[in-house]
């Protein structure tokens, strides 16, 4: 008969040990490749805005194949956004439109900017409600050079020949329109690109219909020039007692407030 051998306690304890250590071991190795569950990321409340699809220039009317749809963060969505929840079908309502102002790709189509032409020409489309298209004659000479581009500002200036109290001749010269914008150069209604002078025979200012009679009674009286303005001050122009543009002689504007003339100079 076999006999069993009875184990000493020692190595009873040794095994023991071992078993327990190795258990430890493979749950401590099997704990480790648990990755810890990834936080929960806020989701981003977002809309679909009409935008460019491809630069607008001026004047240019708006084609299906220049608009998209574009998702944008709703936080920071205008509300002059065309969104496609409030108007699904603004593509074609603003199809056929003409930009009053040019669009860079990617940029939201924005309403004011835009206009129903509804059969009119284009000068007549862009044209600010209540203001005038007028032309008048320049030269190299008379328009600063060729340096005068559309949408420049500028004053116009009057020049011409009288006779003095003493019965002389002399030349006298006085703005009579201030802070004008210039619309077009001949037919050019926007810069050429790559051109920083155009020179050309006419160009059309956007007046008020006072300062358009103003300018075609001076067109009869001398010589017309145009001077260019800063774009630091495009913002500034002169007033008189009627809160309107008018003329001036030297370096100020005569202003009449209770009887008192003072010349000054005002924020639009």
């Amino acid at each position: 008969m076999w006999k069993v051998k009875r184990m000493n306690p020692a190595r009873i304890a040794v095994l023991a040990i071992a078993i327990v250590a190795g258990g430890i071991a493979a749950y401590l190795v099997s704990g480790s490749d648990e990755k810890p569950a990834p936080a929960p990321v806020a989701q981003l409340q977002t809309v679909d805005v009409l935008v460019a699809k491809n630069e607008i220039g001026l004047g240019q009317s708006v084609k299906p194949d220049d608009l998209q749809w574009q998702t944008w963060p709703a936080a920071t969505a205008s509300g002059n956004f065309i969104t496609r929840s409030n108007r699904p079908e603004a593509t074609k309502e603003i199809t056929g439109s003409i930009a009053r102002a040019p669009f860079i790709a990617g940029e939201p189509i924005r309403e004011p900017k835009l206009v129903k032409a509804d059969g009119s020409g284009f000068m007549a489309a862009i044209l600010p409600t209540g203001m005038r298209a007028i032309s008048t004659e320049i030269s190299p000479e008379t328009g600063a050079g060729g340096f005068i581009l559309p949408n420049d500002r500028v004053d116009v200036i009057l020049t011409r020949r009288e006779k003095n109290a003493a019965g002389a001749d002399a030349v006298n010269s006085e703005i009579i329109l201030s802070n004008v914008r210039v619309l077009a150069i001949d037919q050019a209604p926007k810069e050429k690109e790559g051109t920083s002078a155009l020179v050309g025979r006419t160009t059309t200012l956007e007046l008020k219909p006072e300062q358009a009679e103003t300018l075609a009674r001076s067109r009869q009286m001398g010589t017309l020039s145009l001077a260019l303005r800063s774009i630091a001050d495009v913002n500034m122009v002169e007033v008189d007692e009627d809160g309107g543009m008018r003329s001036r002689r030297g370096q100020g504007v005569n202003v009449i407030r209770y009887g008192v003339v003072s010349p000054a100079t005002v924020q639009k």
